[in-house]
């Protein structure tokens, strides 16, 4: 990825590159000047050239009848100048050059984009030394190479000609941009009361305009405050009388906000005392400020997992008191009943709820719901509707009205009341369930090892409790036979992000089957066992919502 990244860009530059060396139209290379006085330097020209310990060119301006430049003409260069293009320019980027003048921005086509020309032009004008100033360009050799030519130039003018020099790799515009983008810069003072000498680009750092002298140790102990005054007098006891290297913060006046890290070192005389203190400055009012952030959103985080901490204790106590105490136990209609819990893994509780009762008929009300949202809403919800169920009841009146009065129950607590429920009623004479679906998962079927999902008729698919008044819901009914398992559970045991709930309920058929084929052993402690290991199962990655599992088993 980071290739083909840095070759798509090495592409751009090459485009460029031709682009910018097609739009130079002028002299080409090799045509002879043919207008300028004293184009060809005075005698021991190139010894004297040699001498200058930078790379240089001798330039000769071409002049039009008017006396205005309008070309350059390329004399000659030192030793040192060859060295650099040895170095930096890919081979066969320039022509071989035999000593004549040749047009200097055709040989170096690059050059006419920059700020170059200008100051080959103001130097010829005015006499005066222009630069240093960065000039950078491409240089393409035939093979397909590319070279980025970045250098600090000066150009001055000597008699007739002009002479361009410039700093091998451009070290000073390099400093200046380290330092600006580490916010970073050094000072040494000097303690027998010479003025201190700084890196580039020291007083943006230190929050200072230009114009300002350089601070000595004195002027950094009043840009800061209080504390910090106190730090940098340490510092520079350990540095001074002990000739240790010290550091500490400093947090600035100059700049609001900002924190400065000194760090400093002692600088010995030959042989005596410490004669100067040098010090390393940077800006550290990011990594600060980042600290302070990170401190106090951990603190939030800490308060709101306490808050969290002490509502799930507050909301599974409530749960806890309100859970229903059958689960593992007959009941005296032929049933056994076995009954697993998981909470939500996130919020910790949440609006699931089971009810299992033998009424004064001699029949059983079997019901499992799920009221919407978590938290002490939900679990407020699921009570009252658990709590109106046991009550509506004992009216013996048929479960699809049961089913219907919960419903408005859950409808007058207020439009977010809303949840989803089997309501059902065993008929121990007829080994007859009669059961209700509103709006909630269809029950499980397992029979010889073998396990089907009930079905719902069209006419028998309820609205969840809660979404409209007086709602009209039709019973489902299911003869069992002795042995037979009902799995009736929330739709936290099954549901899946991003899965389909139809293929989440097969997979609970398969490996409710499954375990069934494994081994269910009689008694309430084998299908406590059994309604166990179906939820493990199911709980191969963690959930957002709270599970419940009930299993009846018939008896006889």
């Amino acid at each position: 990825m980071i290739g083909e990244l840095l070759a798509e860009q090495r592409r751009k530059i090459m485009s460029s590159t031709v682009c910018a060396q097609s739009e130079r139209v002028g002299t080409a290379v090799g045509q002879e000047p043919d207008a300028g006085p004293g184009l060809s330097p005075a005698p021991g020209w190139q010894e004297l050239l040699d001498a200058v310990p930078t790379p240089a060119l001798l330039v000769a301006p071409s002049l039009d009848a008017k006396g205005a430049v309008r070309d350059y003409w390329y004399v000659g260069r030192n030793a040192a100048a060859l060295d650099y293009a040895d170095t930096v320019i890919p081979p066969e980027a320039l022509p071989l050059w035999r000593g004549r003048p040749v047009p200097l921005l055709a040989l170096l086509p690059g050059m006419a984009r920059t700020s170059l020309p200008r100051l080959l032009a103001e130097a010829y004008r005015t006499g005066t030394t222009q630069g240093p100033e960065v000039v950078e360009f491409a240089l393409r050799a035939p093979g397909g190479h590319v070279a980025r030519v970045s250098v600090e130039t000066r150009v001055a003018r000597c008699g007739a000609h002009l002479l361009l020099t410039w700093e091998r790799g451009n070290r000073n515009a390099l400093a200046r941009a380290a330092q600006h983008l580490a916010r970073a810069c050094w000072m040494e003072w000097n303690l027998t009361g010479q003025p201190p000498r700084a890196s580039l680009g020291v007083r943006p750092v230190l929050g200072l305009e230009n114009d300002v002298p350089l601070p000595g140790l004195l002027d950094l102990a009043a840009m800061t405050d209080h504390e910090g005054v106190a730090s940098l007098y340490h510092a520079l006891y350990d540095v001074l009388l002990r000739g240790r290297t010290a550091e500490c913060d400093l947090a600035l006046t100059t700049r609001h906000h900002g924190v400065l890290r000194f760090l400093a070192e002692p600088v010995h005389a030959p042989g005596g005392p410490v004669w100067a203190v040098r010090g390393v400055m940077m800006d550290v009012t990011g990594e600060r400020l980042t600290r302070h952030r990170a401190r106090r959103a951990e603190g939030e985080a800490a308060r709101a997992r306490e808050r969290a901490r002490a509502f799930g204790e507050v909301a599974a106590t409530f749960r806890e008191a309100l859970s229903p105490r059958f689960a593992g136990n007959s009941v005296p209609s032929g049933l056994e009943t076995a009954a697993v819990y998981r909470p939500d893994e996130g919020a910790g509780v949440g609006g699931d709820w089971y009810k299992a009762r033998t009424l004064p008929s001699g029949r059983t009300l079997l019901a499992l719901g799920d009221a919407r949202g978590h938290g002490l809403g939900a679990v407020t919800l699921m009570a009252k509707l658990r709590y109106a169920l046991a009550g509506l009841a004992f009216t013996e009146h048929p479960v699809e009205q049961l089913t219907g009065w919960l419903s408005n129950v859950a409808h007058d607590d207020g439009p977010e009341s809303t949840a989803t429920a089997i309501v059902g009623r065993y008929h121990p004479d007829r080994r007859l369930l009669r059961w209700v679906s509103a709006g909630h998962l269809s029950p499980l079927l397992l029979r010889h090892g073998h396990a089907r999902l009930l079905t719902v008729p069209p006419d028998a698919t309820g609205l969840p409790l809660g979404v409209i008044p007086d709602a009209g819901y039709t019973a489902v009914e299911t003869v069992l036979a002795p042995g037979d398992v009902v799995l009736m559970y929330s739709d936290g045991l099954v549901e899946r992000r991003g899965s389909d709930i139809d293929a989440d309920t097969e997979l609970l058929r398969r490996r409710a089957e499954r375990v069934a084929q494994d081994g269910l052993r009689t008694g309430p402690e084998g299908l406590q066992a059994y309604a166990a290991h179906v939820v493990r199962a199911m709980y191969e990655t963690p959930r957002t919502d709270d599970a419940t599992l009930l299993a009846v088993r018939c008896l006889r």
